[in-house]
């Protein structure tokens, strides 16, 4: 892997964790995230303009993946409402690949290598030295954990969604624009729902939310070109930095502690999607 590509992805960590951050550093979340949605929106029909229509047979997969995805905006604002950053961004990124690896095993009979269960072994125990045991001046809301662990089952969802559909599309980048496009629906139902009046404190709020909205979009953009550099399981699992990356935001920026134990936890859970990755 060319230190080119290693810093692409590294770029794409730290632009994940920065948008997260950006949501759980707001109180308005909502509005911050609607502008999330908006950025991926507008990307979205640019990219609806420029690519081919995918096939008809992905259409399905569409719908399915945009309506996790509005269920995702809503528990990742719940678990950011209620936790810390450097809690809630390990767990809820390090039970996807958790959850993918156990479910093909289950569902799919692919069996996992004992570098595989080490791997099972390292996120398990990240993710319940995160949701269980943390001590500290306050003990964590357990709907954080609860929120958390849904946002990691949405993950886990739409990343199977979305390989299926992108597979049968036959268009990668039309139906990664559609994706996208259906985001403006997140857009207009917070809008609607909330009414704000364009004061220079929402001004300000939405400008945050933009930005964080292109951090999202550079991030996967940078990641979709990596894979074209390098092999996909390395791209994937150094990809996976951003859940230490986030944990230092969290102890560094917004002061959560105990910042010994989650940087841990959240090394633990990085080192164990690393072995996944690499395994599958």
């Amino acid at each position: 892997m060319s230190e080119f590509a290693v810093a692409l992805v590294l770029s794409a960590a730290v632009l994940h964790a920065t948008w997260n951050a950006i949501v759980k550093g707001t109180r308005a979340r909502a509005l911050v995230l609607a502008a999330v949605a908006g950025t991926h929106g507008t990307v979205g029909l640019i990219m609806l303009l420029w690519f081919e229509t995918p096939q008809p047979a992905s259409w399905p997969y569409i719908a399915a993946s945009a309506t996790t995805h509005y269920g995702y905006y809503y528990f990742l604002s719940m678990a950011y409402k209620w936790g810390d950053l450097s809690r809630v961004y390990p767990i809820s990124r390090g039970i996807a690949p958790l959850l993918v690896s156990l479910g093909a095993l289950i569902f799919a009979g692919e069996q996992l290598s004992a570098f595989g269960w080490g791997g099972v072994a390292l996120v398990s125990l990240g993710i319940c030295l995160l949701a269980f045991f943390s001590k500290g001046p306050s003990v964590p809301d357990p709907r954080s954990t609860l929120a958390a662990v849904a946002t990691g089952l949405i993950i886990a969802s739409y990343s199977v969604i979305d390989g299926i559909g992108v597979r049968l599309s036959a268009s990668p980048f039309g139906y990664i624009g559609w994706l996208f496009f259906t985001e403006f629906l997140v857009t207009l139902f917070v809008l609607v729902r909330l009414k704000p009046r364009l004061t220079p404190e929402v001004r300000a709020t939405l400008r945050v939310g933009y930005l964080g909205g292109l951090c999202a979009v550079a991030a996967y953009a940078l990641v979709i070109y990596a894979n074209t550099l390098a092999p996909l399981g390395m791209v994937s699992a150094l990809r996976e930095s951003s859940v230490i990356i986030a944990a230092l935001f969290g102890v560094v920026i917004f002061r959560e502690r105990p910042w010994i134990s989650r940087l841990a936890a959240a090394v633990t859970v990085g080192a164990g999607v690393l072995v996944l990755t690499l395994t599958r």
